[in-house]
């Protein structure tokens, strides 16, 4: 019996497979002719090229190269046309919004000029009406500028800038060219409380413009005042003007008050309720009668301008 492993050691060796380089080089050593045909061909229609000219002079080679880079030329051109216009256009944006950021401020200063002028107008207003009546005033008057105001829902004192390094003190009637607003109750070195006529400790001699009925106005609700002492028989009607009658002793006779806004029967004298002549919850400039009623009496001057 034969030995299987020495059979196998005598079989004859499997033949070896060539590698890939060694395929190519058969393949190229095979097809020589070819190659160097296409060379030829290749190289002679190169010189053709470059030897056949078209209208204008241009060779051949060069026709071919501007029809093939010509799209990817316009394409890239085209590309940078966009990004630059992309750019111009945002540019444009930026600068038409700073624009507009500047136009706002200028229209907000505008304004804010627009306003001071328009305040300094009407303070040059309310100054010019001061002035005329402070001129047309038979009595003494200091101008006072309204700076603060007592803490409350309902204010009813008012403080100035003048105090008794101007003269004053107590009981100084209180006015503007409109009409009465208070009188001084507290006397400081350079400040003044003054008392309003809407105040419930308030009392100022009144009498009817028309009927020159007296009374005596007095603080009420809702900023407005009471004429009391009209007896419920009188004929008082609303819009009757209401004036000091002097004979408190503080206020001059004849200063504006207000005007009658409602009437109605209590049980002996009538309910009489008075819009104050003065602006009391806008007041920003005043006068203070240096003088006292009795005082200007005495002197036989008027007190109505």
């Amino acid at each position: 019996m034969q030995d299987h492993n020495s059979a196998e050691i005598r079989r004859p060796p499997a033949p070896r497979t060539r590698e890939a380089p060694e395929i190519m080089q058969a393949f190229v050593a095979r097809h020589v002719p070819f190659f160097v045909l296409t060379g030829v061909l290749i190289a002679q229609f190169l010189l053709l090229s470059f030897q056949i000219t078209r209208n204008h002079n241009m060779r051949l080679i060069e026709f071919w190269a501007v029809s093939v880079f010509d799209p990817f030329e316009r394409s890239v051109l085209g590309m940078t046309d966009a990004a630059y216009g992309t750019f111009d256009h945002f540019q444009s944006l930026w600068s038409v919004q700073q624009q507009n950021k500047q136009l706002q401020t200028d229209l907000a200063a505008s304004h804010a000029e627009i306003q001071q002028l328009s305040e300094q107008s009407s303070e040059n207003a309310r100054l010019r009406a001061l002035l005329n009546f402070k001129q047309q005033a038979a009595y003494e008057t200091v101008p006072a500028e309204v700076i603060a105001a007592s803490p409350g829902a309902n204010s009813s004192a008012v403080f100035i800038d003048k105090g008794s390094d101007a003269g004053l003190t107590t009981d100084l009637p209180v006015i503007t060219p409109e009409g009465v607003v208070g009188k001084t109750i507290a006397v400081f070195s350079h400040s003044s409380q003054v008392l309003l006529i809407t105040d419930p400790a308030s009392g100022v001699g009144s009498m009817l413009e028309d009927s020159r009925l007296q009374g005596v106005l007095k603080g009420g609700e809702r900023n407005l005042c009471t004429l009391d002492f009209i007896m419920n028989e009188e004929n008082v009607s609303p819009g009757t003007a209401i004036l000091t009658s002097g004979l408190d002793q503080i206020y001059p006779k004849g200063l504006r008050l207000g005007r009658v806004v409602s009437v109605g029967n209590g049980n002996i004298y009538e309910r009489i309720d008075v819009q104050p002549a003065a602006a009391l919850n806008r007041l920003e400039d005043v006068l203070v009668i240096m003088k006292s009623a009795a005082t200007v009496q005495a002197e036989g001057l008027p007190a109505h301008p």
